[in-house]
């Protein structure tokens, strides 16, 4: 994004990366990238549940996938919108996941719920109000947990 406004043209400078994650390495743009990422650790089951299946360590690495997408948000602005309305839908919204994240760990937790909140906050995404306050009532619940209330 600095790039982009200290160009004269304005124009987004392109971003490619090599994926060297098999024999046959590929370069990709960054979207395609993070598209990639998000579908195959981030949204897959199988990822995500391999990592709760190893407990407060595993949803601290779910967390960090998520606060590194959010990332991509800020320097780069290559995350669409799907990529938070799915893990919105996987983490937050489905109540059996949430209690298992709470009660595995509630400080990775509350940082996802915070993520969420901060990508919104940030304009990086789209999502309705309805959930934001969701996200937030839940922020404050798991706040109140954490500290004993």
């Amino acid at each position: 994004k600095v790039v982009q406004g200290l160009r004269d043209d304005k124009k987004k400078p392109m971003s490619l990366m090599a994926d060297t994650t098999t024999a046959n390495a590929q370069v990709r743009s960054l979207s395609e990238t993070v598209r990639l990422d998000a579908r195959t650790k981030l949204l897959n089951p199988k990822f995500y549940e391999g990592m709760l299946s190893t407990g407060y360590e595993g949803v601290r690495e779910i967390q960090k996938r998520l606060r590194n997408t959010m990332g991509w948000s800020a320097t780069a602005g290559e995350v669409d919108n799907f990529v938070f309305e799915d893990a919105n839908s996987v983490f937050i919204e489905d109540p059996e996941m949430q209690q298992r994240l709470l009660d595995t760990n509630p400080n990775a937790f509350r940082d996802m719920v915070t993520t969420f909140l901060e990508a919104n906050g940030r304009g990086y995404w789209e999502t309705t109000e309805e959930n934001i306050e969701r996200l937030q009532e839940l922020y404050a619940e798991v706040e109140d947990r954490i500290e004993g209330i």
